[in-house]
């Protein structure tokens, strides 16, 4: 099973990573953490190379958080308003993350876009007010792409130093898998199974 999971994220090559890496961005089944460590592996096991991994992996990030980008820059307030609430249970997030996260955006400017991409909070979520500020679209995607980039390469990077510190790292690393994926799943249905919104419905921002 180990052996599984690892030549399941290997196994779509560059390509498969960066479709992983975008899919974990719009809808994470798979965390960043597993698809990036297991693809350092990959790089000290020579079934990979780090350059490739981390330009695929980047530009998945990176199309992943656009997806959010563009819903947030073409819908605006007063039409994502509705959508959330009313889809809130299933994206588990809630009109209120949305104005924490924009007020946050405005609060510190446009450079967090870029710091928060190598942070393990607020990653994905901040693509929204983003598009909701109307920012300067290439602006946003060089400041994912990079702020994308360092996070991704720290991931590579540490797991290919565990891979040569520990015999025995890719053995355990499926099992890791396993049990990331299993968790994920689980809190998800949890989100999903005991959702209770907050508060009633707000005035759309304008």
């Amino acid at each position: 099973m180990n052996d599984f999971i690892i030549q399941l994220i290997e196994g779509g090559g560059y390509l498969g990573i960066a479709f992983l890496m975008a899919l974990e961005n719009i809808f994470p089944p798979i965390p960043s953490e597993v698809i990036m460590g297991v693809a350092g592996v990959g790089v000290h096991a020579g079934r990979l190379s780090f350059w490739p991994v981390l330009i695929w992996g980047t530009l998945g990030a990176t199309v992943g958080n656009y997806a959010w980008f563009v819903l947030g820059k073409h819908l605006g307030y007063k039409r994502l308003q509705p959508f959330v609430e009313r889809n809130g249970r299933w994206l588990t997030i809630e009109w209120d993350d949305v104005e924490k996260s924009s007020r946050f955006f405005r609060r510190h400017g446009q450079w967090v876009v870029f710091f928060l991409r190598f942070s393990p909070l607020m990653r994905t979520i901040i693509s929204l007010p983003a598009g909701l500020a109307c920012m300067g679209t290439w602006r946003f995607l060089i400041f994912t792409f990079f702020g994308s980039a360092v996070w991704n390469a720290a991931l590579i990077g540490s797991a290919t130093l565990l891979a040569s510190w520990f015999n025995g790292f890719e053995d355990v690393l499926g099992y890791v898998v396993l049990g990331l994926i299993a968790l994920g799943a689980i809190w998800y249905v949890y989100r999903v199974v005991t959702w209770k919104p907050k508060g009633g419905t707000q005035e759309p921002a304008e």
